[in-house]
């Protein structure tokens, strides 16, 4: 399994290496206000997609956070909460899981 994991990474890195050698002609791309930058086009692909992996990123940044701090909250035991002294033996079966809420979209 683990030969067959290595030559799919080889067959992926061998055709993306194939693409870029390619397509090394330069592209004129066309901006706002008559503005123009003139690139290879392995280079422009490869910025927009760069780019778009980016802007997914920073969208699910938030959603993240808010899974980390329900998944914090419901791992703190509800006598941890308290402002007593914690309890020096406690065991892991004291503390009663809770099933989390659904979270949709």
């Amino acid at each position: 399994m683990k030969y067959l994991l290595w030559l799919l990474k080889a067959v992926i890195f061998f055709t993306l290496f194939a693409f870029a050698l390619n397509n090394q002609r330069d592209v004129m791309v066309h901006f706002f206000f008559g503005t123009q930058w003139q690139a290879p086009l392995v280079l422009v692909v490869l910025l927009a997609f760069s780019a778009g992996v980016i802007v997914g990123i920073v969208g699910m940044v938030p959603r993240w956070w808010m899974h980390r701090k329900a998944a914090q909250r419901a791992a703190v035991p509800p006598e941890a909460e308290s402002t007593t002294a914690p309890a020096t033996n406690v065991t892991e079966a004291s503390f009663k899981a809770e099933p989390l809420p659904p979270h949709g979209i």
